[in-house]
């Protein structure tokens, strides 16, 4: 009986330590509870934004002299308002960035990713911040032996290869899955630009882009040619890391102002403007002269360029503009030379002989310089040498003009982007007659610039 009653007790205080134990564990509230610090607040104190950027011309790439792309500018843009350094990861495709995009020290993955609905399921999609359309686009060729494809029924047979793990992927799945005939092939080896490139060289029939990555890489491969579109209209946008709500609030926040103050259009402008002015025919001939004509005058634009704090670059797509790289070119106004200078500007100058080559491109490089010196304060940055040129096509005065019209519009008269809309208006009586300098062909130095810009742009691919 002693024992039973002892096994008793020896159970019954067992059981009561156990469960005075549990309540005070359960009862127990830390005084300080220790929180893990956000995404937002860790890139604060590390004053480091970590991003994965695609290395392609619509995404991020190393120019002459320095880093660009549309998508590099937004988020170095961002990245300053913030008051931190961006960290740069490259992925050479759009496989690559995804899987980047996994690794937890990475903040952002920005590579042209349309937010599709199977991707939005697998990623924490942030603000859009373009828009754009997929278009099948095939070989230029094929439009003069008649079987360039109008429509997706006619893709069958057609030789076509699209990035794996794409928007595009998915798009040529769903189509096979509607019944469509679409032999189609996925490759993780190029990018969508290389890809471009085969088909411009007739190495496959066609592949898909988006809108502005075909849009950028027409003038560079000039035999690409757009088929039709093959999707609605898509909104790319950045993916951002899990759990990061208040990073995601405070750069839908920013994007906001950004967009209200002019500089997202500024910026889309800069990359995308020329896109208007593509000329195949025109293209084509400046690639032939880029190797016939500018071997013979690439030092005078480099001599000079140094010189005068000026691009090499923009010397030589101006004179492509002006002249073709032609030393005699003659208009019928009398403007002549290389750099296609008047007769009292180039006594003003100095040079002796327009249609000496080099002594043109040096009349053209000061006069460049004097007119950029003589840019109004307020226009910085690159806009100071495209309000420039425009004075180089048009005169300084009926620049001044259309900034005075650009801030009666309620425009900013010191930004490129607002003047071109005000230019073409000087050839209207009810305006230029307010005006000091009078009518003027105002449409003409906008075209000018762009397309300078444009020459440009293939000048510094090909050179690269």
């Amino acid at each position: 009986m002693d024992k039973y009653i002892k096994f008793s007790v020896i159970i019954f205080l067992s059981i009561s330590f156990f469960i005075f134990g549990w309540l005070s564990h359960t009862a127990y509230k830390p005084v300080h509870k220790i929180e893990k610090p956000s995404v937002f607040e860790k890139i604060k104190k590390t004053k480091l934004l970590n991003v994965v950027l695609l290395n392609s011309p619509s995404t991020y790439y190393i120019g002459p002299n320095e880093p660009q792309g549309f998508e590099y500018d937004l988020l170095n843009s961002y990245a300053t308002s913030l008051g931190v350094e961006l960290n740069i990861t490259t992925a050479n495709t759009t496989k690559e960035a995804i899987e980047l995009s996994r690794n937890p020290n990475i903040h952002i993955t920005s590579a042209s990713l349309a937010k599709t609905k199977i991707r939005e399921k697998n990623f924490n999609f942030g603000p859009s911040y373009f828009e754009v359309q997929e278009q099948v686009v095939c070989y230029r060729g094929m439009l003069w032996d008649g079987v360039f494809p109008k429509d997706v029924e006619d893709l069958a047979g057609l030789r076509i290869i699209v990035g794996e793990d794409t928007s595009y992927s998915e798009t040529i799945q769903k189509l096979q899955e509607d019944g469509f005939d679409i032999n189609a092939s996925y490759t993780s080896e190029f990018s969508t630009e290389e890809l471009l490139e085969k088909v411009a060289s007739n190495e496959i029939d066609c592949t898909i882009a988006d809108s502005n990555i075909y849009s950028l890489n027409q003038r560079y491969f000039p035999n690409i040619a757009l088929a039709f579109a093959v999707s609605n209209r898509e909104q790319l946008a950045w993916v951002l890391a899990p759990n990061s709500k208040e990073l995601e609030a405070d750069m839908y926040s920013w994007l906001n102002g950004f967009d209200q103050s002019g500089e997202m259009a500024r910026l889309k402008d800069h990359y995308y403007s020329f896109v208007q002015f593509f000329d195949y025919y025109n293209t084509k001939m400046l690639y032939k002269r880029i190797k016939s004509r500018l071997p013979k005058y690439r030092s005078y634009f480099k001599e000079f360029g140094k010189k005068y704090n000026i691009p090499c670059s923009v010397l030589a797509a101006q004179s492509y503009q002006e002249s073709h790289w032609n030393p005699k070119a003659k208009s019928f106004t009398g403007v002549r030379g290389l750099m296609m200078l008047t007769l009292s500007t180039a006594k003003q100058l100095g040079v002796k002989n327009r249609l000496d080559p080099k002594e043109s491109v040096k009349g053209g490089a000061r006069h460049l310089n004097q007119m950029i010196k003589n840019v109004p304060q307020g226009v910085e940055g690159e806009d100071r040498l495209k309000f420039a040129l425009a004075a180089y096509n048009i005169g300084m005065g009926h620049v001044k003009d259309a900034q005075i019209l650009a801030k009666m519009m309620g425009l900013n008269q010191n930004v490129w982007n607002d003047l071109k809309k005000a230019l073409p208006l000087l050839s209207q009586k009810k305006y230029y007659k307010k005006l000091k300098h009078g009518y003027a062909r105002g449409s003409e130095p906008v075209k000018y610039v762009d397309s300078i810009y444009d020459y440009r742009g293939i000048l510094e691919n090909v050179i690269e």
